[in-house]
């Protein structure tokens, strides 16, 4: 479900989703049969759209609350607080260009699965920069910025080969410094209120 999924469609498979799918998982929690239910979908918006409507614990969000994106902060996150609202990130190098970046010769940085626009380019250009004069790694800053947040459980990124395993678990245990994020917000990179990590996450 979704409106840029899904475009003038959503308003039907909404309603499906909500008098189906939604009543069928609710009922199974209220037996005892699941302990918790969600959804899995690409927007925030449709999540705030289904708080209205039910009582979910859990979203698998995908790419929309990243190094790159915070617009879900300005309301969605901080509803998701109040309610104990789970948050299970996919997607947090934004479809590859927080994990290729926008410097390396002969790779098409790609956001949202398609050739990024020059204006994400340009931004994560500088993000990039900064991670060079901090010494960050950019794979590394984009797994742990999303843990800082208290909605957020956990975060999956798309790993396709073991070595990509080894490298996230790297990524991972970086001791990142409070100044680089510091200098992301002075820059206006990050949401002014976006929690920013304090320690490498383990």
């Amino acid at each position: 479900i979704g409106r840029v999924t899904h475009g003038d469609d959503h308003d039907r498979l909404f309603r499906i989703a909500m008098e189906g799918g939604y009543k069928a998982m609710d009922e199974l929690r209220s037996q005892g049969l699941v302990s918790a239910i969600g959804l899995g979908v690409n927007e925030y918006e449709v999540c705030e759209q289904a708080m209205d409507h039910g009582d979910f614990d859990c979203f698998l969000l995908a790419g929309r609350y990243t190094l790159l994106e915070q617009q879900a902060l300005d309301t969605f996150l901080p509803r998701c607080v109040e309610r104990n609202t789970s948050i299970v990130l996919g997607g947090p190098y934004n479809s590859g260009i927080l994990a290729t970046g926008v410097k390396r010769a002969g790779v098409v940085p790609h956001y949202n699965y398609q050739p990024a626009s020059a204006e994400i380019i340009n931004r994560v250009e500088r993000i990039e920069s900064l991670c060079n004069e901090f010494e960050v790694p950019l794979t590394a800053a984009a797994l742990q910025f999303p843990l800082a947040h208290p909605a957020v459980a956990s975060v999956i990124p798309g790993l396709s080969a073991p070595r990509r395993v080894e490298t996230s678990v790297a990524d991972m245990q970086c001791n990142i410094p409070v100044a680089f994020w510091a200098a992301l917000k002075d820059a206006g990179l990050l949401h002014p209120s976006a929690p920013i990590p304090q320690s490498p996450q383990g």
